[in-house]
């Protein structure tokens, strides 16, 4: 495929992932006697990529996520070339989402924005979790995220379930992670949010880049030597 039909499907994929993650907290999570709660906003996230990883994982890999692109570069699974353009169109898919996120949230009578979603340490912390908590979680459940991609994409793997092992992973690593980040592991679902819910979430977003893309490099790195091609 070529550069432009991939950089698409990441914009399409990431757009979903913000849409229907961020949605189940923002629209379905607190509602009255149906909320969904914690366990519910997990599987949607897990749901939003088993779906799109299914439908353009053929096309473009199914990142969905910047940490998880620089990371398979870092495991040489993708190529210097891509990294920028898939980086650029995953985070303008999760702005785009969260701008039609809040025009949807915005039609209920007394919609109170609040966090929107976005994530945050410290003050901004759901759970108000410091800040050498939030980089254990956002590090850690990063690097293990991405172990696991290269790991089901791995030579040797049984073929067709990368997708449900990629989604199942997210919506453990999300169900673990809502109390203390709000669960981000994913740099454009952290910006989309954010733009919206204001200042003080913006001023945070470095942290939110910064930690997955570590945890993310390091799993690469790893992956060289653990899935070696037989």
């Amino acid at each position: 495929m070529n550069l432009g039909t991939r950089v698409v499907a990441e914009f399409l994929g990431t757009f979903w992932l913000v849409f229907g993650g961020c949605g189940s907290a923002v629209l379905a999570a607190a509602y009255p006697d149906l909320g969904i709660g914690f366990l519910g906003v997990a599987l949607a996230f897990g749901l939003t990529v088993v779906t799109m990883a299914y439908a353009v994982g053929h096309i473009s890999g199914a990142h969905f996520n910047p940490a998880i692109t620089i990371g398979l570069w870092a495991g040489r699974r993708t190529p210097t070339r891509d990294v920028i353009p898939y980086v650029v169109f995953q985070v303008v898919g999760a702005i785009a989402a969260a701008a039609v996120l809040k025009m949807v949230a915005e039609g209920q009578p007394g919609f109170v924005l609040g966090s929107f979603a976005a994530n945050g340490f410290g003050d901004l912390s759901p759970g108000h979790y410091n800040l050498m908590s939030c980089t254990i979680i956002e590090t850690l459940f990063t690097f293990f995220f991405l172990l696991v991609i290269l790991g089901v994409t791995s030579p040797g793997a049984p073929g067709g379930f990368a997708p449900l092992a990629i989604g199942l992973t997210l919506t453990l690593v999300v169900l673990v992670a809502i109390p203390v980040t709000n669960a981000s592991v994913n740099p454009a679902r952290s910006t989309g949010p954010a733009i919206f819910a204001g200042k003080p979430y913006i001023e945070q977003l470095w942290f939110f880049w910064a930690a997955p893309i570590a945890g993310a490099i390091t799993a690469g790195i790893v992956a060289r030597g653990l899935f070696r091609a037989p």
